[in-house]
């Protein structure tokens, strides 16, 4: 109830304080134009757009064309359109052997690769682990006044970790309810972050036990993406480095039932394990005579990917910058699904980058704006934010210039909609933008549905939030013009199980693209606003990142 009323009273918040400004621009955003851009990144011609695969370059010359034609200028180093985002890909063998031991018995029950668990490596050469034992520890965090691993000696030993955080489904009676954030998810509770948790308190392995509403997405998804080749950024010296995630040892998803199979054989049940997990004070618990095994091989190559960058020139104060950004990868070709090896990345992210590339026509065929703008298309984004941390990290115009990003990264395709909806809410001053520019287009701001699923770190705006340059990500809402809220969240979950960042995320002919010509107009009139203001958009008090601008 109270969480409840909480969102209630913040979309009221929102809403009320939204006035239209009195003489907003008309939209100069072509639907039409948005869906063609589309309907061409996302073909087959394309291949899903795989970093590194060969129709990247396909992708890279149509965005420069769409860049060059719009009349932007080079925006890369040196003049040139494209930044090298150098890379390690890893490939990991179609044969794995694993097992897990259950208490009391000797024999070994075999576990299925994408029906059972999932597993990942960059670790180059072969992996064997034989029989290592398995360590439960709650939620897998380690915060300030909470350490899941304390107590626990996990070197050479597998660690068994809860997906999301201890407030996910914590209620008030729980002992530190509210620590985490309540419902919306905290980055402690990403699957990367845990990993590399467990990795510091010297886990040879980590599992993360999948459900569906902890993880945000069905088992269906993760084990369709299971042979999807991962990288990560290549550090000067040739050893691998990822910023991002820190995912080198063995780490995977098990599935829920196997998970519950294996505590129960330990005399554990799953449900209780998870309630006393939500105290600080659980500590981990070893399943005697439970074990796991893994043999399985993983090669690695170097891999130049790119960054597309295009510039618009500032007339008043061409030193500051306004980034626009979106992520032109999909997950390219792979192992089939029901034959199509194909995953063409329609809506994820063809059509962010379409908006983006919409937005960046109609500045440049509009007023030039006080401060200079940015349009970068973001390698490898599915990979771990992987391009967007390497701009962060390279910037060609400096971060202490850069006076806001603004993402565009959608996630289902939906109609024309009566709502907008803020992902991260209540962060940064840039909201209230967004709420102003919403109403103009007669849009309600209203908070992502569903912030146990984590979306601000999701995507590429937190490769600048977390170095302290205020970002912002919305999408068009489940509110719908055409079936209202139960058409828009039916819509919603049926691409979140059957298309994510599956072949199913296909070019539909029936798409009109106005709930995406709704979004990409709502970019326009915020970046508008910003590049012509004087003042420098910031984070709310308390938001994490506040203490990183000054720096």
């Amino acid at each position: 109830m109270r969480a409840a009323l909480a969102t209630v009273l913040a979309a009221l918040a929102l809403t009320a304080a939204a006035a239209p400004p009195a003489s907003a621009p008309p939209s100069p955003i072509s639907a039409a134009r948005i869906r063609q851009d589309v309907r061409v990144l996302s073909s087959d011609a394309f291949e899903g757009r795989g970093p590194g695969q060969p129709a990247e370059h396909k992708t890279l010359d149509y965005l420069i064309a769409q860049f060059k034609a719009a009349g932007l200028q080079p925006g890369g180093p040196n003049g040139a359109w494209l930044q090298n985002v150098p890379l390690t890909q890893f490939d990991r063998s179609a044969r794995v052997d694993a097992s897990l031991t259950l208490p009391h018995t000797h024999a070994a029950t075999p576990l299925l690769i994408d029906r059972d668990i999932t597993v990942a490596s960059h670790q180059v050469g072969r992996t064997h682990i034989d029989h290592a034992p398995i360590v439960f520890v709650g939620y897998g965090v380690n915060v300030p006044g909470w350490n899941s691993f304390d107590g626990a000696d996990l070197h050479g030993k597998v660690a068994l970790i809860l997906a999301n955080d201890p407030d996910f489904e914590a209620t008030p009676r729980d002992p530190a309810y509210g620590k985490f954030g309540g419902k919306a998810m905290v980055y402690p509770g990403r699957f990367g972050a845990k990993v590399a948790a467990a990795q510091a308190a010297g886990a040879l392995a980590v599992f993360v036990i999948h459900e569906d509403g902890a993880a945000s997405y069905p088992w269906r998804q993760v084990a369709n993406g299971d042979r999807i080749a991962s990288m990560e950024i290549a550090s000067p010296n040739g050893a691998q480095k990822n910023a991002t995630t820190s995912t080198v040892g063995v780490n995977g998803w098990i599935q829920r039932d196997v998970a519950i199979r294996l505590l129960h054989s330990a005399g554990l049940d799953f449900a209780r394990l998870k309630h006393a997990a939500r105290d600080p004070n659980f500590k981990p618990i070893e399943l005697k005579g439970a074990t796991l095994s893994l043999d399985f091989d993983v090669a690695s190559h170097p891999v130049i990917s790119h960054n597309v960058i295009a510039r618009l020139p500032g007339a008043a104060h061409p030193d500051e910058t306004v980034i626009y950004g979106a992520h032109w990868d999909a997950n390219g070709k792979g192992a089939p699904v029901n034959g199509d090896d194909i995953r063409n990345g329609a809506v994820d992210n063809a059509t962010g980058t379409a908006e983006m590339v919409e937005v960046a026509r109609a500045f440049a065929h509009g007023p030039r704006p006080a401060r200079s703008l940015v349009f970068i298309a973001y390698t490898s984004e599915e990979k771990g934010l992987l391009g967007s941390d390497y701009y962060a990290a390279h910037p060609v115009w400096p971060l202490n210039k850069t006076v806001a990003v603004i993402n565009l990264d959608p996630h289902v395709m939906l109609g024309r909609a009566r709502n907008l909806e803020s992902i991260g809410f209540g962060r940064v001053s840039l909201e209230d933008d967004v709420a102003q520019a919403a109403a103009a287009e007669h849009l309600a701001l209203t908070p992502e549905p569903h912030p146990e699923a984590g979306w601000y770190f999701r995507s590429d705006q937190y490769s600048f939030a977390k170095r302290g340059v205020p970002a912002v990500t919305f999408r068009i809402g489940r509110d719908l013009y055409a079936g209202g809220l139960k058409a828009g969240t039916a819509r919603a979950e049926d691409y979140n199980v059957k298309r994510y960042h599956q072949p199913g995320d296909a070019f539909d002919p029936a798409w009109t693209f106005a709930g995406s010509a709704q979004e990409a107009t709502v970019a326009w009139r915020v970046g508008l606003k910003v590049a012509n203001a004087t003042a420098w958009p910031t984070w709310k008090p308390g938001a994490e990142f506040a203490k990183l601008r000054p720096r």
